[in-house]
């Protein structure tokens, strides 16, 4: 009996392994058939990106063994950075065969000279410039995306467009938070494509000496910067088109927290026709009536709706990429200038964001020129400007331009022979007038606004300077000569007090030759130069857009800024509509930077440098 257990025992013993062999085999199985199921299923939600296994586990992969925004590549595979995964790249383009011309323009007109490649328009070193150039689309857009509505959310299988507020509603959030948007709700047309979209697909089209397809990339905001010798930040810079605010704005506001496809909810409606880049394609050597077309059937198709009914268009607003004398044509004469975007009746109910509104209209406002810094985060910020804080500046004050001589009234030659003049050496000059010209490039820009206390600002063709802007971001007190500049334009984003943050020199005693702008410079107090360069360095977020991809947590960038004074402007005309009075007829229009500056009409020390020409 011993025995027979014990060989029963070890034929027992003999079987289990084998039986055990087959479990564990299928269970393997059964688990790499789940796998493969689970990697063949498409990814939801992003374009054009049904993979199968393969792919799919490459992908993942690479997101956990690259960095963010990496350019690495994995089995011979070029991974695109994060700005750039969204369009497939044009093979053997070489972005230094890009053609720019150097330009001179004024209101009247524009001289294009010297022929000169991108190297030369700010993109010299191309080691320190991470960018893929597209066809077609250059920006925000697929091409599997035409048909995607311009609110930024999915149309659903019955063509309606789910309602933002419903869709957090039915995401577990709760209804106070909801509710925070009340009276913040922004509505957004859906215009016809060719009014935003088609021109970014024929982005080659935009300007006669630049081809814009390389700085309509990223969403409007151009190729990305590389921290070359830490002028910049590693991440979140670009060299980024003063004309494309226009598409980075309307990229932002995709973002924006307090969307709805409901027009009745809608405390103002955004309408997102690229005036900018449309006029920019007809300034030149065309007539009238090229230039004028777009926007009168935008102000037709506009008419026809019913959300312009309500308050015939009172509601609305528009975002320009360009000053406010690129649309304010007045003859149909084919040598004048721009169009007349901004005098047509439908135009003027609105309320019209420009770079650089008119002193002599009430419906047009002026908010910052896009900088290089698209900060993702707060903390971003909060680096940048405590590094602005710690910077060494060898320069007491530094002016980067161009003589204007076809300007009467310039005081440009003025301001560069006062620097040249300098005693030992307290001013840094960037000319902008050779073939190197080295205004044009980020990192010289930023570098010697960096290495300098004080930031001339004289108006160039017009009142305004992107300048002005770049310099606030890198903590360099800017120095005024016309309030025009930015006392009576940037009253949202900009302190009313200009004396904190700035000084102002009339333009005409530099011109008389009865002041030196480094004596009076050099007169203010140590202790209110800090305090000026510590206000400058406060506003840095209030001047820089945000990237479209994100939203700053607890700050407030130049877009939230504007949206909020739309906001309150709409619901100012909306209680006045009620109430059977509107204040911004009560005073000629003439003087409007004066009300919208101190509140009255009344004498003022400027009242010569703003007669209505």
């Amino acid at each position: 009996m011993g025995v027979y257990r014990l060989v029963m025992d070890r034929s027992i013993i003999g079987k289990c392994p084998n039986r055990l062999w087959l479990v564990v085999f299928a269970s393997f199985l059964l688990w790499f058939v789940l796998l493969c199921f689970y990697y063949s299923v498409p990814t939801v939600g992003i374009p054009e990106r049904v993979t199968l296994f393969g792919d799919n586990f490459v992908n993942t992969v690479n997101s956990i063994l690259l960095p963010e925004n990496s350019n690495e590549s994995i089995n011979g595979k070029k991974i695109i950075s994060e700005e750039t995964d969204f369009v497939k790249p044009v093979k053997n383009m070489d972005v230094r065969d890009l053609v720019v011309k150097n330009k001179d323009e004024t209101k009247n007109g524009y001289n294009p000279f010297t022929n000169f490649s991108a190297r030369d328009y700010g993109l010299d070193n191309f080691d320190h410039i991470v960018t893929e150039v597209y066809p077609n689309n250059q920006t925000h857009l697929a091409e599997n995306e035409a048909d995607q509505p311009v609110n930024g959310v999915s149309s659903s299988e019955n063509g309606e467009k789910p309602d933002p507020l419903n869709e957090k509603i039915s995401k577990g959030t709760s209804r106070e938070l909801v509710d925070s948007c009340s009276g913040r709700y922004v509505y957004v047309h859906d215009l016809p494509r060719r009014f935003n979209e088609d021109m970014l697909r024929h982005c080659r089209s935009l300007s006669n000496w630049t081809d814009m397809c390389l700085f309509t990339a990223n969403m409007g905001l151009g190729p990305s910067l590389r921290n070359f010798e830490r002028a910049f930040s590693k991440t979140s810079w670009f060299a980024t088109n003063q004309f494309l605010l226009e598409v980075i704005f309307h990229n932002r506001m995709k973002q924006y927290k307090c969307l709805t496809n409901d027009s009745s909810l809608a405390s103002a409606i955004f309408v997102p026709y690229y005036a900018g880049l449309d006029v920019s394609r007809y300034l030149w050597y065309s007539n009238t009536s090229m230039r004028d077309a777009a926007s009168l059937e935008l102000v037709k198709w506009l008419r026809e709706k019913p959300e312009w009914k309500k308050m015939c268009g009172r509601d609305h607003f528009l975002v320009v990429g360009r000053i406010t004398w690129d649309f304010r044509r007045v003859r149909e004469k084919d040598s004048d200038w721009g169009n007349k975007l901004m005098l047509l009746p439908e135009s003027r109910n609105m309320t019209m964001l420009v770079i650089e509104s008119s002193p002599w209209d009430n419906n047009d406002f002026a908010i910052p020129y896009p900088t290089y810094f698209h900060p993702s985060s707060d903390n971003e910020v909060f680096r940048w400007q405590n590094r602005m804080r710690r910077q060494k500046r060898r320069y007491f004050f530094s002016f980067a331009g161009a003589p204007r001589p076809n300007l009467q009234d310039s005081i440009r030659t003025e301001i560069i022979e006062q620097c040249r003049a300098s005693t030992g050496r307290k001013c840094r000059l960037l000319e902008c007038r050779d073939r190197a010209n080295k205004c044009y490039q980020p990192f010289h820009v930023m570098k010697m606004f960096q290495t300098s206390v004080f930031c001339l600002q004289p108006p160039g063709d017009s009142f305004t300077r992107r300048s002005a802007f770049d310099s606030i971001l890198a903590g360099c007190i800017p120095v005024f000569f016309h309030p025009g500049s930015a006392y009576v334009q940037y009253l949202w984003h900009l302190p009313k007090d200009y004396t904190k943050y700035s000084v102002f020199i009339p333009a005409n005693d530099v011109k008389s030759g009865k002041v030196s702008i480094q004596k009076i410079l050099l007169r203010i107090p140590k202790e209110k130069v800090r305090a000026m360069r510590e206000e400058v360095i406060r506003l840095i977020p209030r001047v820089v857009y945000a990237h479209p991809r994100s939203r700053l947590e607890t700050l407030e960038d130049a877009f939230d800024i504007a949206v909020q004074g739309v906001l309150e402007r709409v619901e100012r005309i909306r209680r006045e509509m009620r109430e059977g009075k509107n204040t911004s007829y009560a005073f000629p229009e003439e003087f409007s930077w004066k009300y919208n500056l101190v509140g009255t009409v009344g004498e003022h020390e400027w009242d010569p440098l703003f007669a209505r020409p």
